[in-house]
């Protein structure tokens, strides 16, 4: 079956989203840090951390954390100049930041949420080594809200503000290595509750969310500042937690993908259990491949590794099976395994390959007892690895007969998905001691105008063409765009200047992604306040970019942009005319556009265009008068 064939109603999709957005509040959450990223190279100095599951005030522990500190790890994390004593988790976090409690009420103002009568900070037990303490804190601000789509509502049921977690640096030998820049940012999370319909449904949700999110003009833009999650069961399979959706483009492929991932397990379900299927004991087969010609068997085994495999009784030609687009029942396999180490599982169904002959497959299902309707699957890896990653594997075939498995998994960026963890329960969450609670006053914030009211507004208050106005309301600078215009720089500089000038000069591999926002704002002031002519933007801010330690006044003084005065102008211009004497006498007007040109290159872009136009015309009247 093909996506196009299935009927969502029929199959009874159900789907819900679960969207993070990083606040661009000053400090972070629980103290005073700054809220920007730096560069892994600019650490001073690393700690290491080992992290493991603690019981729940019930005296319970989650199974997601649980599988998790399976794997002894060590986690490194990178620590700058900035980075404080709470981040580190020597120091008790402060009071909640009151900037992002109010980003947030805005957000739930929105989203037509009500707010909370009081904010309990709660501890989410998280042992990737994501966060120094071994859990994520986060609160409810608010909840039973709904926005609309074309589908039809979709309701909000909880907005929840908790710190974002270490950003991932890179894979050591012995565990994982993080960047502490990231830890402690303001984040929203809003989740609606299981009323999407369809792939299309769920991405117009995702989308009419982001936009209320950028309405504020408080939120971080850019990869990574955003991350959506999809909730995705249908009737007869599981609610499965899809993990980290980058794009929104990708949000209804995720969810198309992931239906047929469960119709297909589905229909594999149905066929083991005809079957009859079991799936065996592990057994050591090492003897099989001792003088193989598979170049990465023969690698694990030539450090003492182990070949372990498990007969898949009634699973012939079904590992092999595509559930996803490039991803079949034997990847899942490969999934669980490689959350051990391993770094894949062979089975029968696509071997004799890699090197392993068919004599080596035959010898291979006679050690496990594999009959014609049987398949095995193989690893191996040194022996501790081998011995839990064919476990695993065994285990996520066993429940292949029974269809689908409650999961989370991690979005791909091909729109599929792989196994990630089981999903978290309950006995994740407990009480944080440490923070007292908050009295949240939705009253003290006013809602924010929609990015859809701004384009109105920018083209009937500030005279732009509707396609300019939409750039500059969904663009990243619309906050600078309302900030320098309200300190009276022309409205369609600003937006010209923010929405073509930058790309304009980043086409050019002009480093604009060093310019701050102040750089920009200083910059037009500059125009607006007559220092610097428009024609001589671009050059100071080409300087600015290769200088970014310099203010725009620093450059402007630097380089010589300043204006020059009318008198100067009307010399550069007889000048120019003066030289081209022959040509106006013979042209007269005609001369205009070429001698207009060559005057705005004597000037050096020094001179407002409008001015040398009319000083020009001056001239060439009397020159042919």
């Amino acid at each position: 079956m093909s996506d196009a064939d299935f009927d969502y109603d029929d199959l009874g999709l159900v789907a819900g989203l679960e969207i993070h957005q990083q606040l661009d509040t000053a400090t972070k959450l629980f103290c005073g840090c700054p809220t920007e990223l730096r560069e892994p190279e600019a650490s001073v100095r690393s700690f290491t951390r080992y992290l493991h599951p603690t019981k729940s005030e019930l005296g319970e522990i989650d199974e997601a954390a649980l599988e998790e500190s399976v794997v002894d790890r060590e986690f490194e994390y990178l620590a700058y100049d900035s980075t404080c004593l709470v981040e580190e988790d020597d120091e008790p976090p402060d009071r909640v930041d009151a900037e992002a409690l109010d980003v947030t009420m805005e957000i739930a103002q929105l989203l037509d949420c009500a707010v909370v009568d009081q904010v309990h900070v709660m501890r989410k037990i998280v042992v990737d080594g994501s966060n120094t303490t071994g859990f994520q804190r986060t609160m409810r601000v608010a909840g039973e809200g709904a926005i609309r789509t074309p589908d039809g509502e979709v309701r909000i049921e909880d907005l929840m503000l908790e710190e974002e977690s270490a950003q991932r640096v890179a894979e050591t030998d012995r565990g994982v290595r993080y960047s502490l820049d990231r830890l402690g940012i303001p984040l929203v999370e809003i989740g609606t509750k299981p009323d999407i319909r369809s792939p299309e449904q769920a991405r117009a949700a995702a989308e009419r969310i982001g936009m209320f999110l950028r309405s504020t003009g408080k939120v971080k833009r850019g990869l990574g500042t955003i991350r959506q999650d999809v909730n995705v069961s249908i009737a007869d399979g599981a609610r499965v937690e899809i993990k980290g959706v980058q794009s929104l483009e990708d949000i209804d492929d995720i969810v198309e993908n992931e239906v047929r991932r469960q119709v297909e397990l589905l229909a594999i379900a149905e066929v083991l259990t005809e079957r009859d299927a079991a799936v065996g004991e592990p057994r050591d087969v090492t003897d099989v491949f001792e003088d193989t010609d598979s170049g990465v068997i023969r690698g694990a085994l030539s450090d003492g590794g182990r070949a372990m495999a498990v007969r898949l009784a009634g699973f012939d030609g079904l590992v092999g099976r595509e559930i996803q687009p490039d991803r079949r029942l034997g990847t899942e396999l490969a999934d669980h395994a490689a959350r051990h180490g391993a770094g894949g599982v062979f089975h029968t169904d696509e071997l004799p390959a890699y090197g392993v002959t068919e004599a080596e497959v035959e010898r291979l299902r006679e050690a496990v007892d594999a009959g014609p309707e049987d398949a095995v699957a193989l690893v191996a890896d040194d022996p501790e690895t081998a011995d839990l990653a064919i476990t695993a594997a065994a285990e996520r075939a066993a429940t292949a007969a029974e269809g689908v498995p409650e999961e989370t998994r991690d979005a791909t960026e091909e729109g599929t998905t792989r196994y990630l963890r089981p999903l978290p329960g309950a006995a994740r969450m407990y009480p944080e001691t440490d923070v007292p609670p908050v009295e949240p006053d939705p009253e003290t914030v006013a809602e924010p105008e929609l990015l859809t009211e701004k384009v109105d507004r920018y083209a009937e208050a500030y005279g732009l063409d509707a396609g300019l106005a939409e750039q500059v309301a969904y663009g990243e600078h619309m906050p600078l765009f309302e900030r320098v215009v309200g300190a009276g720089v022309d409205p369609t500089l600003a937006a010209t200047t923010l929405e073509s000038t930058l790309t304009e000069l980043r086409r050019d591999d002009v480093a604009v992604e060093a310019l701050t926002d102040d750089h920009l704002a200083d910059a037009l002031a500059l125009v607006a306040d007559g220092d610097l002519p428009q024609e001589g933007l671009d050059d100071l801010l080409r300087a600015l970019s290769a200088d970014p330690g310099a203010t725009a006044a620093d450059i402007l003084d630097r380089e010589d942009l300043g204006g020059v005065g009318e008198d100067e102008v009307r010399e550069a211009v007889a000048e120019v005319v003066e030289r081209n004497a022959d040509q106006v006498a013979e042209e007269g007007m005609g001369a205009f556009s070429a001698l207009m040109g060559e005057c705005m290159g004597a000037l050096r872009g020094k001179a407002d265009g409008d001015t040398v136009s009319d000083v020009l015309r001056e001239e060439i009247q009397q020159r042919a008068g």
